[in-house]
């Protein structure tokens, strides 16, 4: 089944551990939220533990745009309560109150393009969906990188923004306040009028003896000769 931004995501019903019970969910259960997917090669490793405790700390954040985690792996829901309890818990101080799924078999992952039979996990992938089931942003990674909540945050205020403000567009690297484009055609070749470079949010690359860095208000980076 291929995913296409704009299009149905694909429903499921699985067993997770949410609320304090093993209890089966689906995702039609949270139509209307927008909904952050977040599959994970599993409970007890060492960037999923980060990620997850992350989830949790910025789960209210998530809520208060109208949005809900899910996270799922292919641990069972009685292992993903041990995890919570052992391990999550010493990690952040805000409980996991969003639920925590089980897709065991894979199933869910593969409607995702996600699992990976040879290894039988999940790999790292994020789908934000909104209030209608639709898909609209999908990043999947290397395992072996942690994804950053800030960057999903932004992504998910941007969908929130062109959803009510249906003749904007938001250029590259915005964040809430930067200027945005109202497409037409007059505007064609002309973007440079509205925004260039100066505009971004993100950083640039500056030069300095022994070498250049990467940097911006968020984020420096060291390159050497």
């Amino acid at each position: 089944m291929s995913l296409l931004v704009g299009k149905p995501a694909p429903e499921f019903t699985t067993r997770a551990y949410y609320q304090g019970a093993f209890k089966d969910i689906s995702l039609s259960d949270f139509k209307g939220k927008w909904i952050i997917l977040m599959f994970y090669p599993g409970d007890f490793t060492f960037v999923c533990a980060t990620e997850v405790a992350a989830a949790a700390e910025d789960h209210e954040a998530f809520e208060s745009l109208g949005a809900t985690t899910i996270t799922i792996s292919v641990d069972s829901p009685h292992v993903h309560k041990a995890w919570k309890e052992q391990e999550l818990s010493e990690m952040t101080q805000k409980p996991v109150t969003f639920p925590m799924a089980s897709d065991g078999a894979g199933k869910v992952g593969t409607l995702y393009g996600v699992y990976d039979e040879e290894q039988q996990i999940d790999h790292r992938g994020c789908f934000i969906i909104d209030p209608d089931g639709n898909l609209q942003a999908v990043l999947i990674n290397n395992p072996m990188v942690g994804r950053s909540f800030e960057e999903v945050f932004r992504l998910l205020t941007g969908l929130i923004h062109v959803r009510k403000n249906k003749m904007e567009a938001l250029p590259c690297g915005w964040l809430p306040g930067d200027k945005v484009l109202v497409p037409s055609p007059d505007m064609v070749g002309q973007i440079h009028g509205v925004w260039n470079t100066s505009n971004m949010s993100i950083g640039k690359m500056k030069k300095e003896e022994g070498g250049a860095i990467w940097t911006s208000d968020r984020m420096r980076i060291q390159v050497d000769k």
